[in-house]
């Protein structure tokens, strides 16, 4: 089969002139394979291979990654032949689903940091105190700046300025941004943190190490935050990135512009961004309460 020969070719294309992360790279080799194999057993095409994926109940979300993924592959494959090309024989008009970004209140995002100061003025032990300046830090970093948790883990001590308080952060598709530390106590956290990660001398530069001083994984982020989640008592179903959600929401709501939040959270679309104009229902409930002219219509 043609495509089982070039799949390699393919990703060797795309890790040279793509510049595409290595999970990019991961989900692509993931999608074509899951086709091939499809293909293989059920002699199906491209147009019954989504029927499949519908009638399994796969997300719309799913089913476009999966045919971006084959439109780029069969693109690349039949470049010199875009007659055989069999992305070009169909058209596809999936209706996504609209999933709105999923939030927590402010006043949970400050019961969480709060928790987490409490258990650090608590601490007592040389490890205690290690693991709660360490989560302080890394906790305030995501409230304050609306990076994702991968992007936390990859820092190096060289992204941080602090004197300047600014962050460099390495995003996807190996996109870098730079993020200002506007909250002093933020700061603060991250500067405690560093000295006492530096006197540990870990033997490489990332920010945030565990208690055997390798670099902390995005796992280990996940579980540290599900941790101060269930002491703190905040929404059980919270995650790292509803922190994300969080700070993009409060930004809009609280007056900023839709293209400076793009920026900072560092999407490659707008239209990503535009999905927290729907949460941000705080600024919207003000100016229906003073100017919408039904309020006072029959006093």
């Amino acid at each position: 089969m043609k495509e089982n020969v070039g799949m390699n070719e393919f990703i060797a294309y795309c890790k040279i002139s793509k510049n595409l992360s290595d999970k990019t790279i991961c989900a692509y080799r993931q999608d074509i394979t899951a086709y091939e194999k499809y293909v293989e057993t059920s002699g199906g095409n491209v147009m019954t291979y989504v029927s499949q994926m519908l009638d399994t109940h796969h997300k719309i979300s799913t089913i476009k990654r999966h045919l971006a993924t084959l439109h780029q592959y069969f693109k690349y494959i039949y470049r010199n032949d875009k007659l055989a090309n069999p992305m070009l024989q169909y058209e596809f008009h999936l209706k996504s689903e609209k999933i709105l970004p999923r939030t927590i209140t402010v006043r949970e995002v400050k019961k969480l940091l709060q928790t987490i100061y409490k258990m650090q003025d608590k601490a007592t032990t040389p490890f205690a105190i290690f693991q709660t300046t360490r989560d302080l830090a890394l906790i305030d970093l995501l409230c304050s700046t609306g990076m994702r948790i991968g992007e936390a883990a990859a820092m190096t001590v060289e992204d941080v300025d602090l004197r300047s308080k600014i962050v460099l952060i390495h995003g996807k598709g190996k996109k870098e941004r730079l993020i200002y530390l506007s909250c002093a106590e933020t700061v603060s956290n991250i500067k405690n943190w560093l000295t006492l990660r530096n006197s540990t001398k870990p033997s490489h530069g990332y920010v945030f190490v565990n208690r055997s001083n390798d670099p902390i994984s995005i796992h280990g982020i996940e579980d540290i935050f599900d941790k101060y989640k269930r002491i703190a008592d905040i929404n059980t179903h919270a995650t790292p990135h509803y922190l994300r959600h969080t700070f993009a929401t409060n930004l809009l709501a609280n007056g900023s512009d839709l293209r400076s939040v793009q920026e900072i959270l560092g999407h490659s679309n707008v239209s990503i961004t535009e999905r927290y104009t729907e949460v941000t229902t705080s600024r919207k409930i003000k100016v229906l309460k003073k100017f919408n002219y039904r309020n006072n219509l029959l006093q």
